[in-house]
């Protein structure tokens, strides 16, 4: 079907709001709310893409048209003029405007009236680990209040602190903080970093060997995308965080789960026989279940990376929040033959959507990794990361962790208070000694995820410890429960509505 008349055609596609045709065109803009001169080009282009207007066809000139429409010729030639620019109409000296020729010039095997996607989901068009990253996200539509685990109380973030130092930044101007960052990121971060860790986490480093990256994610990716290869594997605590798992399988590293107990990941002979390329593990507090790891299994790990020549990824996510002791010192600080590749973030610490982290990587590494996050990921963030170096060198950064290690161990008291009201010592709790969240176990015949889906309806996240387990047949049943982000006053009441639905679901 071709159009016989422009003029016609537009005053169909205008809605009409009156008699005569300029009325109708002008109420029509304003009903659609969008102005005149755009619907009129924007009929006309889509016109043109479904051949309603052929190659080489002549439009009426702006005049003609503006006086058929009824309306200002400068409305018209706002649309030609835009067309013209896309490509869509051509002039020709002393002959007017035509309809340009815009189909390929050549389309390869054209299959005739191809049916259009039928899968709004779009899930019949991903790839095989694209599949599989959707099915198993772990990622929550909730990411604050009762009882999110890993979400730090961002309400209480010295917001005044932090203000200051970023309008003195904005005030200096500085071109090299708003382009892209150096490698391996904003240097006084970098140093401020690492003097943070060798006090604190007793990690061996120097400034050239920390990485900023915007987390835990990212710096796992480009060590698997720089040390890895397809078809690789990777040792991961059963049950571990399910980032990890996904980061893996997107990158075609295939995951072999490693139970832990009371002392970390155990190792059994089958797996010590065939060495895999990383070994991923959470030694100061394994998540989800918060045990730490032996000094005798940090040895063994250690003394087994090295002479088989296997990376150790530590992810030291939350270890700055222990209650009663100090925090441990880091399985890197151990480590003598440049064989584990450390990680942090800031966001349990400062807030997640800062969207900083770092890792320490071997000297002998140092150059390559900087180098190859900036040319992945291109430096970001930088005017943030120097906010935050001056947070960190200025004592602040210290100073926070202090008064919300106090808030959240109270927290964490109240929570467990308000679980021994309700179940005694019927339920065991693991992961109460450090951390944002503890396991809350159940009896082997509830099911977590019923209990899960049925708080979430209720406005109560509850993570259902089965999920974090690899291997069904040894998953146990519980919930990950988060204290650090709930208010003292909300917890007991939150509590009571969790424990009337889990009471609801224990057979």
């Amino acid at each position: 079907m071709r159009i016989a008349s422009l003029t016609d055609f537009l005053l169909m596609r205008i809605e009409r709001g009156a008699d005569d045709a300029g009325a109708q065109a002008r109420n029509g803009a304003k009903a659609a709310g969008m102005p005149l001169n755009r619907q009129i080009y924007q009929a006309i282009r889509e016109a043109i893409l479904s051949q309603l207007l052929p190659s080489a066809w002549q439009l009426p000139s702006s005049r003609d048209l503006a006086r058929e429409l009824g309306i200002s010729r400068n409305t018209v030639t706002y649309a030609y003029e835009q067309l013209i620019a896309e490509g869509y109409l051509e002039t020709r000296a002393g002959s007017g405007t035509f309809i340009a020729d815009t189909t390929p010039d050549q389309i390869p095997e054209v299959r005739l009236n191809t049916p259009p996607l039928t899968d709004p989901s779009g899930q019949s068009e991903l790839s095989a680990h694209g599949a599989q990253l959707i099915q198993q996200a772990g990622v929550s539509d909730l990411q604050w209040g009762a009882f999110m685990p890993g979400v730090p109380d961002v309400t209480l973030f010295p917001n005044k602190i932090w203000s200051r130092l970023q309008n003195k930044h904005w005030r200096r101007s500085r071109a090299d903080l708003l382009t892209y960052g150096e490698a391996g990121g904003y240097l006084p971060l970098r140093e401020a970093v690492a003097e943070y860790l060798r006090i604190a986490r007793s990690v061996n480093c120097n400034a050239s060997q920390v990485i900023i990256t915007t987390g835990i994610h990212q710096s796992l990716d480009i060590v698997v995308k720089l040390l890895g290869e397809h078809g690789d594997s990777a040792w991961v605590e059963d049950p571990c965080y399910w980032g990890t798992r996904s980061v893996l399988n997107s990158l075609g590293i295939k995951p072999v789960a490693i139970p832990v107990d009371a002392e970390g990941m155990r190792m059994r002979l089958a797996n010590l026989r065939q060495p895999p390329r990383f070994i991923c593990a959470t030694p100061s507090h394994q998540y989800p279940l918060g045990m730490v790891m032996s000094l005798s299994r940090r040895r063994m790990l250690l003394e087994y990376a090295a002479t088989r020549k296997v990376w150790i990824i530590e992810d030291d996510y939350d270890s700055e929040f222990r209650y009663g002791s100090r925090p441990l010192a880091s399985l890197q600080g151990m480590d003598i033959d440049d064989r584990v590749l450390y990680m942090g973030t800031f966001s349990k610490t400062m807030f997640p959507s800062l969207r900083i982290g770092f890792m320490v990587v071997p000297e002998s590494l140092a150059t390559a990794f900087a180098i190859g996050v900036s040319e992945l990921y291109r430096g970001s963030q930088v005017f943030m990361q120097a906010i935050m170096a001056d947070f960190m060198t200025e004592g602040h950064f210290a100073s926070h962790i202090r008064r919300m290690r106090v808030l959240y161990a109270e927290r964490l008291h109240l929570l467990q208070a308000a679980i021994e009201r309700h179940f005694d010592d019927r339920i065991t709790l693991t992961g109460g000694e450090a951390g944002l969240h503890l396991a809350l176990g159940l009896p082997p015949q509830c099911d977590d995820l019923a209990i899960s889906r049925a708080a979430r309806a209720v406005g109560i996240v509850a993570r259902p410890l089965s999920r974090y387990f690899m291997n069904d047949e040894t998953a146990r049943q519980g919930l990950l429960l988060g204290y650090a982000c709930v208010p003292n006053e909300q917890i007991a009441p939150a509590f009571d509505k969790l424990a009337a639905i889990v009471k609801a679901h224990w057979k």
